[in-house]
């Protein structure tokens, strides 16, 4: 069994950072089958572990865990977001690049 250990980024809806601080492990089966319910034509697996998501306060702990469990691992760090500050004001600066019109 295979896990993935990511710190998860915002999603498009939040305007905070609000469940980004945890760790999460999730286990990874490659060898899992994946096939169309023929009646509903839904998606279904025959490995329900991939739904197995653990949340941890840090890296280390999640690392810890996997390691105490025997599970191949790898760690994905988290990538820093870049912040563009910039005021209301700025908007109608006379030394703005593009012009501002309607």
């Amino acid at each position: 069994m295979e896990a993935r250990i990511y710190r998860p980024a915002k999603s498009a809806m939040q305007s905070g950072r609000g469940n980004t601080k945890e760790w999460t492990l999730e286990l990874v089966n490659p060898d899992a089958h994946r096939r169309p319910d023929p009646l509903m034509g839904w998606t279904s697996i025959d490995d329900t572990s991939g739904q197995i998501r653990l949340q941890f306060d840090t890296r280390e702990q999640a690392i810890a865990y996997a390691e105490r469990e025997g599970l191949n691992f790898r760690v994905e760090e988290p990538r820093e977001r870049k912040r563009l500050v910039k005021s209301y004001a700025e908007n109608f600066s006379a030394d703005r690049k593009q012009p501002w019109t309607h």
